[in-house]
């Protein structure tokens, strides 16, 4: 099978009130806005004409809006940049100013010219599952993505803040608690399904018993 010429190199990014730039208005410039502002970016959207919803995200403060063309110079400070318009001419001058000012840039007609792409994601919680055919079939990531969220309920997000408070309480006691031994003590179905129930003390007691285990 063919590669593509890129590997992605996957990781989480804290975009959080950081300026991310999507030049376009039309409906992938409001996926990709919605995904930015769910991650609490600074957005600023630069097109002469929007949709409907993202005309409604201008009016409500939700997003900066620059209502006319792109320009040369409007990437400055930015932390990243999506060129979402339907003319490639315009995409390609945005790509080429994002990789001048050494701006992260994608461009949604140009795989082979983008720093990175956004994988189709779940969260619960603090957890996040993403999932990426590194672009060749955005419908697939999405199909796979919706397969592992219906596995993905709730009572994940409670686990995480479960461990979280196991994990402060054993460093104030100074318990060192190794990678190896949370693979062991984590009983993932056990402890969903008590997490599930709403039963958090006996879930947290089978977690403190298996990692006082694996510390004998």
């Amino acid at each position: 099978m063919k590669k593509l010429s890129q590997e992605f190199y996957p990781m989480l990014l804290n975009i959080s009130g950081k300026r991310c730039v999507v030049v376009g208005g039309g409906r992938v410039a409001l996926r990709k806005v919605r995904a930015l502002i769910e991650h609490g970016a600074s957005v600023e959207v630069i097109s002469p004409t929007l949709c409907l919803e993202l005309n409604k995200l201008a009016e409500t403060s939700e997003i900066k809006l620059l209502r006319r063309q792109y320009q040369a110079g409007d990437l400055k400070r930015a932390l990243l940049a999506i060129a979402a318009t339907d003319d490639k001419d315009i995409n390609q001058q945005v790509v080429k100013e994002a990789k001048d000012r050494a701006v992260l840039v994608n461009a949604v007609d140009n795989l082979e010219n983008s720093d990175f792409i956004v994988p189709s994601y779940a969260r619960r919680g603090d957890i996040t599952i993403a999932v990426s055919t590194a672009g060749r079939s955005p419908a697939l990531a999405r199909k796979i993505r919706t397969k592992l969220e219906k596995e993905l309920g709730d009572e994940y997000a409670s686990l995480v803040s479960l461990i979280g408070e196991v994990r402060a309480e054993a460093k104030r006691q100074g318990i060192k608690i190794t990678g190896d031994d949370w693979q062991e003590a984590l009983d993932l179905d056990l402890l969903a399904r008590l997490l599930k129930k709403g039963d958090v003390e006996k879930a947290r007691a089978i977690l403190l018993k298996n990692l006082t285990g694996t510390k004998r």
